[in-house]
């Protein structure tokens, strides 16, 4: 029996390159390269290449754009030409710059990322379930899911996530419709399609003290309007009558009418929080007032002054994003297990059956001579 030499394969034959693939006929096929956002795990709506982030339930949001787009144009076409000619030049001047401060804002608002945070990884998840579980003894019990952390001699507690698989961060709370933990979560708002939260909640409050004025000021305008209709006329009834933005009148006045507490009470409300550098989780679940008694009481964030709430809430520096939506997938990510029908075979495995039958042949022969 003749000795027969077996040749070691090379392991690098048989890998396969991460980021082209050969097919059967010798063409090369480019795997597109994958961004972060399109295997995002949150409930969350991307645009423009990332770009643009929206909640996924943001229905709510064209509304909320149609009604200002409406009811300005109603008064920049029925209200502005008699006020110019009656008044001054100025109110139509003054109603643009409201308005496209409004659309500015709430589209900053909508468009932002309000603070996610980036969920942990596997390994991390695992690491932080190992420092957790403390169940050493035969009777197992359920291993804690808070800490405690000093802020300003005050103990505050982190809560787990079991979604995002970490500590939750200070102030930061897990939103249910964009499952998602944000950063300072102050409330998901379906009004402009987000959550709101650190990094956009500049944006809202600019956005529902603008709309404040742009309401007032419009509502003041119609009123104004029908006031010098009816002094020219005979009443006011008669006034709205015999004028041809009958219609618009109406539609104005009940959106302005109707909106206009809300608005404005919502504006108030959030000046408080401003000011005492609260959020609305914070507010609605009463985390630091007095009746949940003297330990828990008093807000660790506050700094006691009015002012520096305010500049540390809406004047500091605007934090980066944590999701790097727009980034690139590494390559043992971005790149799925290739098929067999897709792996590129060394030179002895690329041959059809009947060359490989006829070798298989030929070597057991030589083998047995």
């Amino acid at each position: 029996m003749k000795n027969c030499e077996y040749q070691q394969i090379d392991p690098r034959a048989l890998s396969v390159s991460p980021s082209t693939t050969r097919t059967g006929t010798g063409d090369t096929k480019v795997q597109r390269l994958r961004r972060k956002w399109e295997v995002f795990p949150g409930k969350n709506r991307f645009y423009c290449d990332g770009r643009i982030i929206v909640a996924r339930q943001s229905g709510v949001l064209p509304l909320t754009l149609g009604l200002i787009v409406v009811t300005c144009g109603l008064f920049f076409a029925f209200d502005c030409p008699f006020l110019v000619e009656h008044l001054t030049v100025f109110i139509p001047v003054i109603g643009g710059v409201l308005f496209v401060f409004v659309v500015t804002a709430l589209l900053q608002t909508s468009f932002t990322d309000p603070g996610i945070l980036p969920r942990a990884t596997p390994d991390e998840a695992a690491d932080i379930e190992k420092q957790i579980d403390t169940s050493g003894s035969s009777t197992y019990r359920p291993p804690p899911r808070t800490r405690e952390i000093l802020i300003n001699q005050q103990v505050v507690k982190l809560k787990y996530c079991f979604t995002c698989k970490m500590f939750r961060p200070p102030r930061t709370s897990h939103c249910s419709l964009c499952d998602n933990c944000v950063e300072r979560f102050d409330h998901h708002c379906p009004w402009v399609g987000n959550c709101v939260g650190k990094r956009n909640y500049r944006f809202f409050y600019s956005f529902i003290i603008s709309l404040s004025f742009l309401t007032s000021f419009i509502f003041g305008c119609v009123i104004t309007h029908l006031t010098l209709r009816s002094q020219e006329e005979k009443g006011l009834v008669q006034a709205i009558q015999e004028s041809p933005a009958r219609y618009p009148f109406v539609v104005e006045l009940v959106i302005c009418f109707f909106s206009i507490w809300s608005v404005l009470g919502l504006s108030g409300f959030h000046t408080y929080l401003v000011a005492s550098n609260l959020t609305t989780n914070e507010d609605i679940k009463g985390s630091w007032s007095s009746k949940r008694g003297a330990e828990d009481s008093g807000n660790p964030y506050s700094y006691n002054n009015i002012i520096t709430n305010c500049c540390v809430t809406l004047c500091g520096p605007m934090p980066p994003s944590l999701i790097d939506r727009r980034g690139f997938l590494l390559s043992d990510e971005a790149t799925p297990a290739a098929s067999a029908s897709e792996i590129e075979l060394p030179p002895f495995m690329a041959k059809n059956d009947t060359h490989m039958e006829e070798n298989c042949q030929d070597f057991a022969l030589s083998c047995t001579a």
